[in-house]
């Protein structure tokens, strides 16, 4: 898919409930407009029940679209005093708990209709705080994950994930141990030990789609250290119905507190994660890292408008 321009300036005011109630066509995470995931955004989604959002993800096709409800203004929390919204997210296939590219590209889209500012996201995993703002004419997002928990991969999934993945044990990184991680969904995380194991991704979609969804894990995220801050990774989403997904902020989010519980890197610090160029969708995902095993993981990106809404009836 090719991204359009924007055509819509940062803050302009969109108060026509068509746009809405209709889906908004963004890629998050993109670089300098171009690559990104694509996410599906309804702005107003009360009217809708869990069998039309998920009807809306599949005719969307996307690997998510986010749908929002508004709730009223915080009075207390990290951003207190500013917009509460519930919001949802669905994959082609089900609902999912957390997803951190259509948090960003919700953020980024109602910056640019109501102006920047911060929100508090209830989702199915907890709350989220988002921060947007201004950076060189564009909206930068800035999402906050749940508190994350990082624990050891049983040796029998581990295997089998392998099997699926058609990788031989010997082709993972030693300084990058195997862990599931979550903040928000589980991931798997598996380290290449070089950048051509990566870049060679041809896995048995069906075996690995079980093994996920009856351990539960959202996408393995697959990864390779360039430098000690900044990481290549790929995410097999197939329980969503996609092969491989371009940018994942919730992957990222879970992978920034396994760097941060494995001592791999020395809060704060800030990491920066190139997804989908493997796939001709590069993505940028910065991930800043706070000291404290259950501080939130920060995860920042932007977002392109990349088509004009759908009205849903």
């Amino acid at each position: 898919m090719t991204n359009h321009p924007r055509g819509l300036a940062s803050g302009t005011a969109h108060d026509d409930h068509t746009e809405r109630s209709g889906v908004l066509r963004y890629s998050a995470f993109d670089v300098d407009g171009q690559g990104g995931n694509p996410a599906g955004v309804v702005l107003d989604a009360r009217h809708l029940d869990d069998a039309r959002m998920q009807e809306i993800a599949a005719e969307v096709g996307f690997s998510e679209t986010a749908f929002l409800v508004e709730e009223g203004t915080a009075g207390e929390g990290p951003v207190g005093g500013d917009r509460r919204f519930r919001i949802r997210y669905f994959s082609p296939l089900d609902e999912v708990a957390f997803c951190g590219h259509a948090t960003i590209a919700t953020a980024v889209a109602l910056a640019e209709r109501d102006g920047v500012g911060n929100l508090l996201l209830g989702t199915s995993a907890g709350e989220v705080a988002v921060e947007t703002r201004h950076e060189d004419g564009r909206v930068v997002a800035t999402l906050t994950s749940v508190a994350p928990v990082v624990r050891a991969a049983d040796e029998d999934d581990l295997a089998e994930a392998l099997r699926a993945l058609r990788w031989e044990a010997a082709e993972l990184d030693p300084a990058l141990p195997p862990r599931v991680a979550n903040a928000g969904n589980d991931h798997l995380v598996l380290a290449a030990a070089t950048r051509e194991r990566l870049a060679d991704l041809d896995y048995d979609q069906k075996a690995l789609g079980e093994l996920m969804a009856r351990r539960g894990w959202t996408t393995v995220h697959l990864v390779w250290r360039e430098t000690p801050t900044v990481f290549h990774a790929r995410d097999p989403f197939p329980p969503g119905g996609v092969y491989e997904d371009p940018a994942t902020g919730a992957a990222a989010a879970a992978f920034g507190a396994y760097l941060r519980a494995l001592g791999l890197v020395e809060p704060p610090v800030r990491v920066t994660v190139r997804q989908g160029e493997d796939m001709g969708r590069p993505s940028r995902l910065l991930v800043d890292l706070a000291a404290g095993a259950t501080t939130g993981v920060r995860v920042s990106g932007t977002a392109v408008l990349i088509d004009p809404a759908d009205l849903v009836s």
